[in-house]
């Protein structure tokens, strides 16, 4: 017998199950009510839910069974590791579809971090989507390692793994109908097209979303989410490192809501998977804070299969890929035992899977920096101040007096204004930009990344120049990474030598990493609970209100470049 056929004896029960999971109770995700019986599986799918024999038994007796979940939005570089580790680091917690946008790799060495992914996808237990980057760069305000236009994307289309045009970031470009923008869009017509349009509203909002864009994760408040689900996107919430929607959208999230809502990490790291969870903290909360059960799971799984177009699963059900995940309770969403495709989630399986050789080596080409290179000229009192506002990536545009000295504009840790710098790393031109942020605490020292969104540059902030240019010359000898200094000292650093953005470790190495870094930052004086990731959003080009990128500090909300 074929596969099919196989399959349809198994669940007449004409022969043994290849494996069967029973005792447990099976949580309905289309009528809400718990069912009670086996699961038997056939290779890769469930067969059927009742009274099984299967050639493998495994008690489940007091757990509940729900479809595995389905991480909507993120970008696996953002948790520091490769695909492999990511892999081995999330679908344990019962994350067993993610769906990523690799456009961070893909800034710093393009098609060939695509390629990377897409052949990382072959190896995992967990079925790791690779949608193909739409803004590679994000904007024409900043220099990247790379550009993908709409000719390059054609080369990568064919691939299992994707299911269409990633966030598409530059939104003046959709409603301007800008040719590059027109490209790409009619590429991948007729197929799925992710959104990112913070705060659109109205007329731009309709014509954004006319051009088939379907889903959105930059939805902040309750009001703008509403107002994207009226206009048929599917909203994701998103509870990531630094952008945390969750408490404001949770809501908007009901039984009749449900069916058009996801969730979505789009960047967290191994120390907050460590110590909060993934998709299975964001259901522990939405759950905590009031949100119906039913609805809470229909988003992780089966409103999400049905937003991408993933019709093989999402459900406990006949013929679906075997998806499964099995909780001590839907409360505590603690994962016993985790079923991907079938397979058992478990060491000896992650042990078996191939291994892929790293790429993006030696990525860090930026000029040597000295102290000087910081200075901020200018003659007028009256600054732009990048405002941070703690767990999100949107900024406030502050402005404050500060008067130049000897022909620079210094730091005023007094006054929480500290110098902000990025510098260009791919050897394109050696640009260097200078500016102010506010809403670090920094007293002293610096934290220099190239983790910095989307063009990975390296980013520095610091209350001193001498050791600004102390970590941001150590990332070049390191390949790339976080690095924190002071008084000439490297108080801690991380190596990310994949890109400049993910590291060789194991995940639970970077984990424990991160702590010693985290320490060193608030040592500084830093107050921020995830400084690095924060740090690297400020250089976003897309997310208003104020950024800056190596061209200088730039006005989301005009799209433009502010004048020196």
């Amino acid at each position: 017998m074929d596969d099919l056929e196989r399959r349809i004896a198994q669940a007449r029960g004409d022969e043994p199950a290849d494996l069967v999971l029973r005792g447990g109770r099976v949580f309905d995700l289309i009528t809400g009510t718990m069912m009670t019986g086996d699961v038997a599986i056939c290779g890769d799918r469930i067969a059927g839910v009742g009274a099984y024999d299967g050639r493998q038994v495994i008690d489940v007796a007091d757990l509940t069974l729900v479809p595995g979940f389905i991480d909507t939005h993120l970008h696996v570089e953002s948790s520091l590791v490769t695909p492999h580790e990511f892999d081995r680091c999330v679908t344990p917690r019962g994350v067993t579809t993610a769906i990523c946008d690799p456009h961070e790799i893909a800034n710093v060495i393009g098609l060939d971090g695509i390629r990377w992914f897409q052949k990382a996808s072959e190896c995992l237990l967990m079925d790791l989507r690779v949608q193909l980057s739409s803004c590679v760069p994000s904007t024409e305000m900043e220099t990247s390692g790379a550009r993908i236009e709409a000719g390059d994307l054609a080369q990568v289309m064919g691939h299992p793994s994707n299911i269409g045009l990633a966030e598409f970031m530059n939104y003046p470009g959709v409603i301007q109908r800008d040719p590059a923008a027109m490209a790409k869009l009619r590429l991948f017509a007729g197929g799925h097209i992710d959104g990112h349009c913070p705060q659109l509203t109205g007329r731009d909002l309709s014509a954004y979303v006319a051009a088939g864009i379907r889903t959105e994760h930059e939805a902040t408040t309750a009001e703008e989410a509403l107002e994207k689900l009226r206009k048929g996107m599917r909203v994701l919430i998103r509870e990531g490192s630094v952008s945390k929607d969750l408490v404001a959208l949770q809501p908007v999230l009901t039984n009749v809501t449900a069916p058009y809502m996801c969730l979505c990490t789009d960047d967290r790291n191994p120390l907050d998977i460590a110590e909060h969870g993934h998709l299975d903290h964001m259901i522990r909360e939405l759950i905590r804070r009031g949100s119906p059960a039913l609805a809470v799971y229909r988003a992780a799984s089966l409103s999400a299969a049905e937003a991408f177009g993933l019709k093989d699963r999402g459900l406990i059900a006949p013929g679906l890929r075997a998806d499964i995940v099995a909780l001590d309770s839907l409360e505590s969403c603690r994962a016993q035992l985790v079923l991907a495709g079938g397979r058992i989630v478990d060491e000896a399986a992650f042990a078996g899977r191939p291994s892929l050789a790293p790429v993006g080596r030696a990525s860090v080409k930026a000029p040597r920096v000295t102290a000087q290179d910081f200075r901020c000229a200018g003659n007028r009192s009256e600054t732009p101040v990048i405002g941070i506002i703690e767990g999100k990536i949107i900024t406030d545009h502050l402005s404050h007096d500060i008067a130049p000295q000897d022909g620079d504009k210094r730091p005023d840790p007094a006054r929480d204004l500290i110098r902000i710098a990025v510098i260009e790393r791919h050897g394109r031109n050696g640009n260097i930009a200078t500016g102010f942020v506010q809403g670090f605490g920094m007293k002293r020292g610096a934290i220099a990344s190239t983790v910095c969104h989307d063009h990975h540059n390296i980013v520095a902030v610091g209350a001193n120049y001498d050791d600004m240019a102390l970590a941001a010359n150590r990332l070049s000898e390191i390949e790339g990474g976080f690095v924190v200094a002071e008084g000439g000292v490297i108080l801690a650093e991380l190596a990310l030598p994949v890109a400049g953005l993910m590291s060789l470790e194991p995940f639970e190495t970077v984990r424990d990493l991160l702590v010693p870094l985290r320490d060193a930052a608030a040592s500084l004086g830093v107050i921020l609970e995830e400084p690095f990731l924060q740090m690297a959003f400020l250089a976003l080009p897309v997310i208003p209100a104020l950024k800056i990128t190596d061209r200088g500090m730039i006005d989301v909300t005009r799209f433009e470049i502010i004048p020196g």
